[in-house]
């Protein structure tokens, strides 16, 4: 099997849902008690956090490429 380039977005986008869903999960058990309404805002700060993190990866793996590719060839 190939393997892929890591999708930060989508690995911090996962682990913000299934951590919603144990919360939930928890929070039916009796165990703890969840507020509802700080629910929405952490999981868009967490979405927030996925894509600044996707993006910084990806700037610094594309000029990481272009130093190995060397200088461009299409000066005139």
């Amino acid at each position: 099997m190939r393997r892929h380039e890591l999708d930060l977005f989508s690995l911090v986008t996962g682990v913000a849902f299934v951590s919603v869903a144990v919360l939930y999960l928890l929070d039916s058990a009796g165990v703890l008690s969840v507020d509802g309404r700080l629910v929405i805002p952490l999981m868009l700060i967490a979405l927030g956090v996925g894509g600044l993190a996707g993006a910084l990866y990806r700037m610094t793996r594309d000029s990481r490429r272009e130093r190995e590719r060397g200088p461009s060839s299409d000066e005139s």
